[in-house]
């Protein structure tokens, strides 16, 4: 991984989580257990402090970042979808952020929102909880159901069982020229998406 010290700040990462090789963390990141950062993803704790709490996810290409003496914090079970950037916002326990949304500066999302896709979240904005919001600048549209909840844990949950998966099977290789005979299928002991909706 590629992790760097800034200002004497080293970053805080626990044995747990997985942060992709392809990954930056840099100065105050304070990073909790069972956590999943993606390649590409850019977690630069330079001007503030950085906290991403247990179970969050940060997906590939994926953006932290803040104006001086900001502190960022991702609750526990977030969930930043791929491309997302978050500046200086707070997003609450077990959210979703949309893929390529943009959260900015003073931002405070409630618990358990969805911020939909390519949706863009204007400074000091505040979401009450269980805020559904969309578009640009994003707007709340309705509550966000129990079922919307559970369909996103479930989706959350895959994220938390990838750290373990990549530690155990995910290595530099040379690609294959010709598909093997002997490759492997999606047989009952490999986790899919399918799997993780109709548990």
């Amino acid at each position: 991984m590629s992790v760097y010290s800034f200002n004497g700040f080293i970053p805080v990462i626990k044995e747990s989580s997985f942060i992709h090789p392809k990954a930056s963390v840099t100065g105050n990141v304070i990073i909790g257990e069972n956590v999943y950062i993606g390649p590409g993803a850019a977690i630069r704790g330079d001007w503030g402090e950085i906290v991403i709490e247990d179970g969050c996810n940060v997906q590939e290409n994926c953006t932290i970042h803040m104006f001086p003496g900001t502190t960022v914090t991702l609750k526990k079970g977030a969930h930043i979808g791929h491309g997302a950037i978050i500046h200086g916002a707070t997003i609450g326990e077990n959210c979703l952020i949309g893929m390529n949304s943009v959260i900015m500066d003073n931002v405070l999302v409630g618990d358990e929102c969805i911020i939909g896709a390519l949706s863009f979240i204007p400074a000091k904005m505040q979401l009450p909880k269980r805020s559904l919001a969309v578009g640009n600048p994003a707007k709340i549209v309705k509550e966000v159901s129990d079922e919307m909840i559970s369909w996103k844990k479930k989706g959350t949950a895959f994220y938390q069982a990838l750290p373990k998966e990549c530690f155990n099977t995910l290595k530099e290789v040379e690609p294959l020229r010709e598909i093997e005979t002997n490759r492997p299928t999606q047989d009952e002991n490999f986790t899919t998406w399918e799997s993780i909706k109709h548990k």
